[in-house]
């Protein structure tokens, strides 16, 4: 992982845990739990949170999908863990393979992870 990949800031779902999160830490990103610090916040309020902070969602949740792109919110960036197990371990599994292979994409797009693959959207120029 390159240091410049570290400037990423990430807001972690409530539906993707703490142990996500703290995995990111500990990797040296700027974390920001919903689990730990809002429970209950709505999507909406998330999305508006994370554009309005630059954070990148990262999310086991598929509604933030239509709020992209059926109602056109605006958005830092979402990473949609589409996963069978839904383990942390394989949560952050999943987000090492991101990082590792296609972190500069991560930025303004909308980016879904399922356990053998790795599909990035561009959502805004």
């Amino acid at each position: 992982m390159s240091n410049q990949n570290i400037n990423i800031k990430f807001l972690v779902d409530e539906c993707t845990g703490p142990n996500v999160a703290k995995w990111l830490t500990e990797m040296g990103y700027t974390v920001y739990s919903i689990f730990d610090n809002n429970p209950g916040l709505g999507d909406e309020v998330i999305i508006q949170k994370a554009q309005a902070e630059n954070w990148v969602i990262i999310t086991n949740d598929k509604d933030f999908g239509d709020l992209i792109f059926r109602d056109h919110f605006k958005h830092s960036g979402v990473i949609l863990l589409r996963l069978q197990n839904e383990r942390s371990s394989n949560k952050i599994n999943g987000l090492k393979r991101v990082l590792e292979e296609c972190a500069s994409q991560i930025k303004n797009n909308f980016v879904v992870v399922t356990e053998t693959n790795i599909r990035v959207i561009v959502t805004q120029k």
